[in-house]
C-alpha cells in the first residue's frame, strides 16, 4: 500500500470533515508481560477521561453518539452498524471494564476513549493496491473478522476499500479480517475521521498523542500526522515508509 485516497463520494456527504493518517513502520505487537500492567492503567485512565463524552444519562443523546449516529444516516448501512466510538463509550456506560488485548489495540482504544474519537488502524502489508474511503457498490467482498462466511458490503454504504474488496465496513465500523491487525503486524496505517470543527480539534489532538505513545510502546517514530479534506484528499506515505 502506497498512499490513502479519499473519494469524491466521501466529501459529497461530509464536505467539511477531515480524516487523520499516520503510517507506522517496524512494530513489534506481541504481548508482553514487561508492560501489561502500563497498559492496564492506561485503558484504566482512558476510560475515566471518557466521562467527558458521557454526561447524559440517556445514552443515545451524548453528543459523540449522537453526531455519529446521524452522520450514519447519510448513507446506507448495515443493520445495527455504529461507530466504533460509540461501541467503546457504550462498554465504559455500561460499567464494563476493558482489559489488555494487544500493546496496539490498547493504545488506539485508550486514544479513542480518551477523545471522543473513532480510530482505526489496518495492516499495510495487507492492503492490495491502494486504500480508498468512498461510497461503494453492492457486492464488494469483506469477511468480518471472527466470521466465516462473507458479507459484501451494500451499495452506497460508506467503507475503506482497495482493489482485493472492502478493508472496513461503515466508516470505522467492522474490520476485515484479511487485513485486520495481528501480533504479527509490522507496518500499519492509522485513520482517524471528523466531520465537525470540535471533532477535527479532538482528533488532531488524538493523532498527535497516538504518535507519541506508539513511540513510547514501540520504539518507533511514526510519520507526520497527514490531514486529508476536500482539497486535499490523499496521504502518499514517505519514501522510507
Amino acid at each position: 500500500m502506497k498512499q490513502v485516497v479519499i473519494d469524491d463520494s466521501f466529501w459529497q456527504l461530509f464536505p467539511d470533515a477531515q480524516v487523520n493518517i499516520l503510517y507506522v513502520n517496524g512494530i513489534d505487537n506481541h504481548s508482553s508481560d514487561a508492560n501489561l500492567q502500563e497498559r492496564q492503567e492506561l485503558l484504566q485512565q482512558a476510560t475515566k477521561a471518557a466521562g467527558e463524552f458521557l454526561t447524559n444519562d440517556t445514552f443515545r443523546l451524548n453528543p459523540v453518539v449522537d453526531q455519529w449516529r446521524k452522520a450514519f444516516q447519510q448513507f446506507k448501512k448495515k443493520k445495527g452498524a455504529r461507530s466504533s466510538i460509540e461501541a467503546l463509550l457504550k462498554r465504559v456506560n455500561q460499567g464494563r471494564e476493558l482489559a489488555p488485548i494487544d500493546p496496539l489495540v490498547d493504545v488506539y482504544n485508550s486514544i479513542s476513549l480518551t477523545y471522543g474519537v473513532p480510530v482505526g488502524i489496518e495492516d499495510r502489508e495487507k492492503i492490495a493496491g491502494d486504500m480508498h474511503l468512498g461510497q461503494v457498490e453492492a457486492g464488494l467482498p469483506f469477511q468480518p473478522v471472527g466470521v466465516d462466511k462473507d458479507e459484501p458490503t451494500l451499495d452506497g454504504e460508506v467503507a475503506y476499500y482497495d482493489d482485493q474488496g472492502a478493508v472496513c465496513r461503515c466508516l470505522n465500523w467492522r474490520d476485515a479480517q484479511r487485513t485486520m491487525l495481528t501480533e504479527d503486524s509490522k507496518n500499519i496505517v492509522a485513520v482517524m475521521e471528523a466531520i465537525d470543527p470540535k471533532q477535527i480539534d479532538r482528533a488532531n489532538k488524538a493523532m498527535e498523542e497516538l504518535s507519541k505513545l506508539i513511540n513510547h510502546y514501540f520504539g518507533v517514530q511514526p510519520s507526520q500526522v497527514c490531514h486529508l479534506t476536500k482539497d486535499h484528499p490523499e496521504a502518499v506515505a514517505p519514501d522510507n515508509f
